[in-house]
């Protein structure tokens, strides 16, 4: 929450850098491929605060906005960059939610990150609307 960061390297880099990670959400299916890969893991244990189910959260344009039932609107700036205290919650999960490319880049999916556009109560089922921004869209990076 907040309009300048919180995290802890973030803040002995720069305290005056804008918050772009106050709400993280993560697709439900990683949990399924997690599982194949022999993780348990389930809503909330990584740290999200929202778990969407049939939305392509990695594939959104940074900007787009997620109406999350009635009133709440969270605008989507960017990749989740996952850390190494994954691995505390259980060892290897990190590198699980990490892979590569066929050219070798890095592909993050730990999810999203977003700021709050719109405070609101959301709850378990609520439908999720989303609103591409407009003009060129920009592919997310990790924030």
């Amino acid at each position: 929450m907040g309009a300048t960061v919180k995290h802890r390297s973030r803040v002995a880099r720069d305290p005056m850098q804008p918050n772009l990670r106050q709400v993280h959400l993560i697709h439900a299916e990683l949990f399924n491929e997690l599982l194949t890969k022999g993780f348990a893991v389930s809503p909330g244990f990584m740290g999200e605060n929202i778990t969407t189910r049939g939305i392509d959260l990695l594939g959104l344009p940074r900007g787009a906005r997620l109406w999350l039932g009635d009133e709440a609107v969270v605008e989507v700036t960017g990749l989740r960059n996952p850390c190494t205290q994954l691995d505390g919650l259980q060892p290897g999960l990190m590198e699980a939610v990490l892979l590569r490319d066929p050219s070798r880049g890095l592909v993050r999916k730990a999810g999203v990150m977003g700021v709050v556009v719109v405070g609101g109560i959301v709850g378990d089922g609520d439908l999720i609307r989303i609103e591409l921004p407009a003009g060129d869209r920009e592919a997310l990076k990790p924030v």
